[in-house]
């Protein structure tokens, strides 16, 4: 087996030891909030009554609500969140707003080749309407339409970049070896390609906490901190049932991804996988320019087990990704979110990333949970003679998609029969993960050979290719 460019050109471990040495554990996007974005709200208490209850404050949860204030302008819709609005990963992931609905062009041509011209649309649709809905709404959530840059750090990924480049996408550019460390000043780029229209950058937590400010405006009520305990359907309606309330409800939208799903049918349907991320004190003027980065593109390389950076609007730069841990049991529990060792391997790939930026300290790392599928991306359904829709497993795809999955949801519960719903993407399930001991084995032995696979100029084993005959896998 070879060794990785991040283990050829490791920076010395003083290095890496100054940079964590005052690093809080706590997300910076929260952290970055004005107090007057972050309401305490009430909890659920005594019994209320709605046409449309969301259950998860999250962006999905959020989106579905907004849009439903949109069709509807008269109906009342309630949203019941188990701790804050945007508290989970939708107030701390890396922010990258893409169009793509099926984790990149790969993964839904291996799946659905036929309707990628119609997913690409709507994914580039939907994008439009997240950018546009700043000036509509009077949102400010930092939304840049930088594209996204995608760096070869292994020459066997150099004629991967040509391949995507030659299939002629709109928008896609290649960049070779001089014009990518042009682009961003990095020793450890062979190439790139540059997807210039893909991907916008937004502040994630402020994403949520404007998002819930305007469904406030347009008449949403929100509850915080109740824990949904159950979903009574022995009536005509819905009952979502908390500790100490109940909102009684026409319909209900699911929106609560990571967490155990309400719907038993769906329990086996995710896995949670825990994120790891750094973020840097701001970059200097010098620092900057020894960077370069001046379009600010959001930027993940090609490897199984790839990093995912950005620069935020004050010039820190988030680093994140490589490591994805899966715990038995399919727990969701904060004591996973505190992994020094996998900070210290961010903060080591960091400076080989960028070595010009020696001395450098990180002034925040955090981690959560964020859902996968076996397909990799959403997928959707009714349950409880439709009165209930739901959409989850968005593996780190959630911060455009989800506004999709508003739109989705609410057609289902329509009984809209449109593109959207007609979907082979809506209309079929992914096959589930299995149970324990199964899933540890099996996802463990997944990422093993996704480590192999990069040590081995991305050859994938007889796993790797049995996994993707079949149409299933673990996102690193």
């Amino acid at each position: 087996m070879g060794t990785t460019v991040f283990e050829r050109q490791r920076p010395a471990a003083s290095v890496v030891q100054h940079s964590l040495a005052d690093t809080r554990h706590s997300v910076f996007w929260r952290d970055d909030l004005p107090q007057s974005l972050t309401p305490d709200r009430r909890s659920l208490v005594g019994s209320h009554r709605a046409d449309l209850v969301v259950v998860g404050g999250g962006y999905t949860g959020l989106w579905t609500a907004l849009l439903a204030t949109e069709r509807d302008p008269g109906a009342k819709v309630v949203i019941v969140e188990a701790q804050r609005v945007g508290w989970a990963a939708s107030g701390r992931n890396g922010g990258f707003c893409e169009a793509s609905l099926t984790h990149g062009h790969e993964n839904g041509m291996a799946r659905w080749p036929d309707e990628m011209p119609t997913l690409d649309r709507l994914g580039a649709a939907n994008l439009d309407a997240i950018e546009a809905s700043e000036a509509r709404y009077g949102m400010d959530f930092q939304f840049e339409r930088t594209g996204q840059l995608a760096p070869a750090v292994e020459p066997h990924q150099v004629d991967w970049l040509k391949e995507w480049a030659d299939e002629g996408e709109e928008g896609v550019v290649y960049l070779d070896q001089a014009e990518a460390q042009a682009s961003v000043a990095s020793p450890t780029y062979l190439a790139a390609v540059w997807e210039k229209n893909a991907c916008g950058m937004v502040h994630p937590a402020r994403m949520a906490a404007e998002l819930a400010r305007v469904c406030e405006e347009r008449g949403v009520e929100i509850f915080e901190r109740s824990h949904v305990t159950g979903l009574d359907t022995s009536g005509p309606g819905v009952v979502v049932i908390t500790d100490e309330g109940r909102v009684a409800a026409s319909r209900a939208a699911l929106g609560t991804n990571v967490f155990p799903s309400l719907i038993k049918r769906n329990r086996l349907m995710t896995v949670p996988v825990y994120d790891y991320v750094l973020m840097t004190e701001p970059l200097t003027d010098a620092q900057l320019a020894s960077v370069g980065w001046q379009d600010r593109q959001g930027i993940g390389d090609l490897a199984n087990q790839f990093h995912y950076y950005r620069i935020s609007k004050d010039n820190r730069i988030l680093f994140g990704g490589y490591d994805a841990i899966y715990r038995y049991g399919r727990r969701v529990d904060p004591a996973y979110e505190h992994r020094p060792e996998t900070w210290r391997t961010l903060a080591s790939h960091f400076f080989t990333t960028f070595p010009q930026l020696e001395g450098l300290r990180f002034t925040h790392q955090w981690a959560g949970a964020i859902d996968t599928s076996t397909q990799f991306t959403a997928f959707f359904g009714t349950a409880r003679e439709r009165r209930v829709a739901y959409a989850a497993g968005f593996t780190g795809l959630g911060v455009g998609s989800t506004r999709f999955a508003g739109e989705v949801m609410l057609d289902l519960l329509d009984g809209v029969r449109n593109e959207r719903t007609e979907l082979e993407m809506v209309r079929k399930r992914p096959l589930p993960f299995p149970p324990e001991p199964a899933a540890s084995l099996g996802i463990n032995a997944t990422r093993w050979s996704l480590d192999r696979a990069d040590h081995n100029r991305g050859r994938r084993n007889l796993l790797l290719k049995t996994l993707d005959a079949l149409g299933l896998g673990f996102d690193s």
